[in-house]
């Protein structure tokens, strides 16, 4: 069967027999559905991104990078990531599947792509989550050494994290909602207020236009700029995640996913700029690329508010890290869940809790995970930020990126014939766009990825190796059953399948 073929057998309208199936009442092994709001999963989406972190962690660091257009970057990265969005939340009208980018792909670009996507998926959401933790346990710990003297090693505070937070991933989806959604709140008070100070001091001397200058886009070290800050973003593809689990998808995912996009991007542009405000544009840069960088923001809500902002923000970044292994948990058990129900992975995995309908199989897998690489990280004595939370982190951002460059590309190719009644603009021209600018943002990112790392070229190149790897045993495994069992080739993304 040729590749056009495959994608036209992709996504011909079900048998009988399948119809049925979708219509029957729901069986112990699917999630529990209606449960999810848009509210929930705006909460989901944007704790996973950190906010707390990105501003106080990330974003001085891009601006030492990039200089003074950081906070143009984070606004035209979320300009490109709305044209993502916009054929994306299309597509998720007639897609809905906890793979998400997996059965996004294979019914655009075909079943073989699609099942190369699912195994880079499983990596990326399973190596950003326990890299979390490992960053809560290095904040709790240098905060509790900070405070009382007292040295507690990183990796206590980290495996507690890995069962709170997976016990909360056993748990009823709400539950894990409400917790994201008052850390969130939390840890977006702190910045507001820090914001608050620095312009009630210094008014609109504070938000400097030559941010905004073009021409600063063309000088050195943007490109690295754009490799930090559209990571800054990753995790809001996971609305489509939550699909099987949302009240009213065909409403709820869209407009959660372009909630979260545009709250992401005006709140870390707005940031970023009043930060750089409240130093003023030259000298901001100036200390970002020093070593008073990392604590450019914190600094900044000390003089202007107080030491309670400051020293509130440092536990609310235990906070935010908490959140977001939270969120990347959820996500990674879902897309375990999601392969073994389709036997992609041991069809263990697929099982659900009778109790809470949440993916109990995936989430004891999972949460395993996290604690291997944490006593990993433990044992070899590596530095919990630097290596556990950097270059597993590193890893699975840039494969999230390429993921969202190859669903662009099959929203393109599942809309080519028919656009269902929709605009071209929104599902011809967006993505093809969208798909441009992420697989540019993505070549960068191989070729910066040392600036994600902070590694030698070597440990770069060997952390580079696994995800091609895992691209061809995807394509492997997806080869062989094609080969020798092709009715279930043909029934893979079949599970769960809403067709308008």
């Amino acid at each position: 069967m040729n590749v056009s073929a495959e994608r036209s057998q992709a996504i011909a309208p079900p048998a009988g027999p399948q119809s049925a199936r979708q219509s029957a009442p729901q069986s112990p092994q699917r999630l529990a559905g209606g449960l999810i709001g848009t509210t929930d999963l705006v909460f989901f989406v944007v704790a996973a991104a950190a906010p707390l972190t990105v501003l106080a962690g990330i974003a001085p660091f891009a601006i030492g990078v990039g200089g003074a257009s950081a906070p143009a970057a984070y606004l035209i990265s979320g300009v490109l990531l709305v044209l993502f969005a916009a054929g994306f939340t299309a597509m998720s009208r007639y897609v809905r599947n906890a793979g998400a980018f997996y059965a996004y792909v294979a019914r655009g670009l075909g079943r073989t792509f699609g099942v190369v996507t699912a195994y880079v998926a499983v990596v990326c959401y399973n190596l950003i989550t326990p890299g979390v933790a490992a960053a809560f346990g290095y904040f709790a710990a240098g905060h509790i050494e900070q405070r009382t003297g007292t040295h507690v090693p990183w990796w206590l505070f980290s495996g507690g994290c890995v069962v709170v937070v997976g016990v909360l991933g056993w748990l009823k989806v709400t539950l894990s909602a409400k917790v994201l959604g008052v850390a969130l709140v939390l840890e977006v008070l702190a910045l507001l207020v820090m914001e608050g100070g620095v312009l009630a001091d210094r008014g609109t001397a504070a938000l400097d236009p030559v941010s905004f200058d073009p021409s600063l886009l063309t000088q050195g070290g943007v490109a690295g700029m754009f490799v930090l800050v559209i990571g800054a973003f990753t995790g809001f593809e996971a609305t489509a995640i939550y699909a099987e689990e949302v009240r009213d998808p065909r409403r709820t995912v869209p407009r959660a996913t372009f909630i979260a996009i545009g709250f992401l991007a005006v709140f870390y542009a707005l940031g970023t700029w009043i930060v750089m405000g409240a130093y003023g544009t030259d000298q901001a840069v100036a200390a970002a690329r020093a070593a008073e960088g990392p604590d450019l923001t914190f600094t900044a809500a000390e003089r202007f508010v107080g030491v309670w902002l400051s020293d509130s923000m440092h536990v609310l970044i235990v906070v935010s890290a908490f959140a977001s292994a939270l969120a990347f948990h959820n996500a990674a058990a879902r897309y375990l869940y999601a392969l073994g129900r389709e036997g992609l992975l041991p069809r263990r995995l697929g099982r659900v809790s009778g109790r809470f309908g949440s993916p109990g199989a995936a989430v004891v897998v999972q949460s395993s995970f996290n604690a291997l690489v944490v006593l990993l990280g433990a044992v070899l004595a590596a530095d919990p930020y630097l290596v556990v939370l950097m270059w597993s982190n590193s890893i699975g951002v840039l494969g999230i990126m390429a993921m969202q460059a190859l669903a662009a590309v099959a929203v393109w190719a599942f809309f080519r014939r028919d656009r269902r009644g929709m605009s071209a603009l929104r599902v011809v021209w967006a993505p093809l766009l969208a798909a441009a600018g992420l697989a540019v943002l993505t070549v960068l990112a191989v070729f910066n990825f040392g600036l994600l790392t902070g590694a030698s070229d070597l440990v770069n190149a060997l952390l580079l190796v696994p995800l091609p790897l895992v691209a061809l045993a995807g394509f492997a495994v997806a080869r062989h059953i094609r080969r020798t069992d092709p009715e279930r080739f043909a029934r893979l993304t079949e599970v769960d399948v809403e067709r308008g």
